[in-house]
């Protein structure tokens, strides 16, 4: 019976297997609810009418690696996430929307926390070539699938890797393989690098970036993760980003360098 922490509750989850097949299952939680339920509910075609309606222009959409083994994914995976993510590429094209991928799960995780699946801290993504190739075959998967939709507007090519666990000479080894692969298939979709996170030099793909055609360096700043914005209001983290966040993003942002999102 996993548990899964959400702000310091935990919950119960409920592997259900196919009784007809049994490397095939579903994660059922405690209200009830299959992770399928929670795809075809949370976010729906409204969502993609609503944002286009406030004139939001695209949406970014974090998949795991195990999206180009589905239906049937290696355990403990579950399948489905695929179909999910064909549903908003139709959404979005009926919208007028773009859609960045965004592969957020590498294999063996690359930043060590649950959003990229680990499920016991390890981050072990760099450890071997093996890693690497296969998450390269998944960009070469999603690009190729998505690559006559009009939609497609960028590859994020993996998120957050963390330093010191994740070395630069890998991402730039990984980076351009990436590139080759998201460009084997789409000449015009931007390719999008993240930046390691714990990382003291924000300008550190910059020389590796900067000759790639189309190339997007990816930051993130989090209001939150420290007690200063604990108890601030919403006008008081926005006048945040203007007054402290403004002097990070001029230094990212020179001219002649690759795009920052």
């Amino acid at each position: 019976m996993p548990m899964g922490l959400t702000s310091g509750r935990s919950e119960k989850l409920e592997i259900v297997r196919n009784s007809n097949d049994s490397i095939r299952v579903r994660i059922k939680a405690s209200k009830g609810f299959f992770l399928q339920d929670h795809w075809r509910a949370f976010i729906v075609e409204d969502d993609f009418k609503f944002i286009s309606q406030k004139r939001i222009n695209s949406v970014r959409i974090p998949v795991g690696w195990w999206i180009a083994s589905d239906p049937t994914p290696p355990q403990p995976c579950v399948g489905g996430s695929l179909k999910a993510l064909d549903n908003a590429f139709l959404w979005a094209l009926k919208y007028e929307s773009k859609v960045v991928i965004d592969q957020h799960a590498a294999p063996d995780s690359q930043n060590g926390w649950e959003l990229s699946s680990s499920t016991d801290g390890s981050q072990e993504w760099d450890q071997t070539d093996a890693n690497a190739e296969q998450t390269v075959d998944v960009i070469d998967f999603l690009t190729a699938g998505m690559q006559k939709s009009p939609s497609l507007y960028a590859v994020e090519l993996m998120n957050e890797r963390r330093a010191p666990g994740a070395s630069l000479d890998s991402a730039t080894k990984y980076y351009k393989a990436g590139d080759d692969a998201v460009r084997k298939h789409s000449p015009a979709a931007y390719v999008v690098m993240s930046n390691r996170l714990s990382s003291d030099g924000p300008r550190e793909l910059f020389p590796r970036a900067g000759g790639l055609t189309g190339s997007v360096i990816d930051v993130h700043y989090y209001n939150l993760f420290s007690d200063v914005f604990n108890g601030m209001r919403v006008q008081q983290n926005i006048d945040f980003i203007h007054t402290n966040r403004s002097a990070q993003l001029n230094y990212v942002t020179t001219a002649g360098l690759p795009k920052i999102c």
